[in-house]
């Protein structure tokens, strides 16, 4: 099966088919930096950082562009607010935010763009549609592109402008010829961070930027471009405006939007206050059980978070974990090779199945349920006709596409549990003592006592069983 990219342009499943065989040019827009990187930011990133990981499975040479917007209005209104310079304010949220990208298990992108950093090429941009009899300066000092002048506008977002589908102003702004105009580059109000430019001091606006990075770092023309669905109206329309105006040619073979972020079935927002922060994600669950969270929804859905969200996902982890764990130390003694090899290209099979039908990471995770439960199975037998090492070890190295279980298993298991026991003011010692006590009880057919040892051990989180090699201990999830 070959990898097929869902197409918001065209609503259909595509075989993908980069415009230079073997090289893929990416495009993602990234965070505006008026404020701490929250859920929303991490799933998308999450989501193009997969992307990237497989196009490169698939043997594929990705260059990955992502952008910070680091300045705008919020930007200078928020820092304002604090008595901070807009440009250190945009720049203190950057690192931090690189930092907890990080954290989140993110590959850095090929090139981080940032707005600021290419004031120059945008500026020759804004030159390029003016000189086309795209775009207008107004005497205000602004600079508007003229919708009228791109007959295919709306095409992405289905959206029909001889309708009166897109909401305006009631009034005309200073300087616009048309109500439905945008602005490519906006004069400077008093006080404001400003560039030089041919229609005076100011800054560029949000779409242009986005058109003017593409084109320096990729070109005329992209393979991919991708976002938040927030983003195909306007944001990516007036792209393609834009950058068809200039270029003649299609900007984009695929677009690629995930879906919004809901929390407990309402939309995330900052007038709710249900916003949850990517900081406090991190603090509270590893990478590993975040990941896992967001890539058990299919990518193009919105994703619900609820209060089992992330719970649930760490429950799945630690068991994966605990099968990886257990298989390092496999008898494979009376292991088939042929079997093994068998079972090991049904495994990549279903993995490319999956990720080949538009990435999707939900039903390989499901998927995948089915792989530990043959292993577990596997594990209970005195000795296995499959060499469990060798195919542990390989759906570690395919799950490296989604960057979830590359953590050593026996130590993440080992760590998951001191803490648990750490926050519990529970000791080893202690266990040790009372699954002794159990024992002893089990040996004097005292199986009331064995029993109530056992609930006890339970009522502080924690389960026993009985293996063929002896009694074991787990957290109860």
């Amino acid at each position: 099966m070959s990898l097929k990219i869902y197409n918001v342009m065209s609503r259909t499943k595509e075989d993908f088919v980069p415009i230079t065989p073997g090289r893929v040019k990416m495009y993602a827009c990234g965070i505006t930096v008026s404020g701490d990187a929250h859920v929303g930011h991490a799933y998308q990133s999450v989501v193009f950082d997969v992307i990237t990981r497989y196009l490169k499975y698939k043997g594929f040479d990705v260059t990955y562009v992502r952008n910070y917007t680091d300045v705008d209005d919020n930007i200078i209104k928020n820092a304002n607010a604090i008595g901070q310079d807009p440009m250190e304010f945009a720049e203190q949220h950057i690192v931090t935010t690189d930092a907890q990208m990080d954290a989140l298990g993110n590959n850095r992108p090929t090139i981080m763009a940032r707005a600021t950093h290419c004031i120059d090429d945008i500026i020759k941009f804004i030159e390029k549609l003016i000189s086309s009899g795209h775009a207008y300066a107004a005497d205000t000092g602004d600079v508007y592109f003229k919708l009228s002048s791109f007959p295919e506008y709306g095409k992405l977002s289905h959206i029909n402008i001889d309708k009166n589908e897109i909401a305006v102003r009631k009034d005309l702004e200073p300087g616009k010829q048309n109500e439905l105009d945008f602005a490519l580059w906006k004069s400077a109000k008093p006080g404001e961070v400003f560039w030089d430019s041919p229609w005076g001091h100011g800054r560029p606006g949000w779409h242009i930027e986005c058109s003017a990075m593409n084109m320096k770092f990729l070109g005329d023309q992209i393979d991919i471009h991708g976002g938040g669905r927030d983003l195909i109206f306007p944001h990516h329309e007036n792209e393609i405006a834009q950058t068809e105006s200039v270029t003649g040619r299609p900007f984009a073979r695929y677009w690629v939007h995930c879906g919004l972020v809901k929390i407990n079935g309402q939309k995330m927002s900052k007038s709710l206050g249900n916003g949850i922060l990517l900081r406090d994600m991190l603090a509270k669950y590893d990478a590993d059980t975040i990941r896992f969270a967001l890539l058990r929804n299919t990518y193009s859905n919105d994703i619900d978070i609820t209060d089992s969200f992330f719970p649930d996902a760490a429950r799945h982890i630690y068991k994966m974990y605990s099968t990886l764990c257990a298989t390092e130390t496999a008898d494979n003694s009376k292991a088939d090779t042929a079997k093994t090899q068998t079972k090991i290209a049904e495994i990549t099979d279903a993995f490319e199945h999956a990720m080949d039908d538009n990435f999707n990471t939900a039903h390989l995770l499901a998927t995948s349920f089915g792989w530990f439960d043959f292993m577990d199975t596997e594990l209970r037998k005195p000795a296995s006709n499959y060499d469990l090492r060798m195919i542990g070890a390989h759906v570690v190295k395919l799950f490296g596409v989604l960057n979830i279980l590359q953590q050593d298993a026996c130590k993440y298991i080992f760590d998951v549990k001191t803490a648990f026991l750490n926050s519990h003011n529970i000791t080893a010692e202690y266990i040790q003592e009372r699954l002794a006590e159990r024992t002893e009880a089990k040996k004097n057919r005292d199986f009331a006592r064995s029993d109530a040892v056992r609930d006890e051990l339970l009522a502080l989180g924690l389960q026993v069983r009985d293996t063929p090699h002896g009694t074991e201990w787990d957290i109860k999830f």
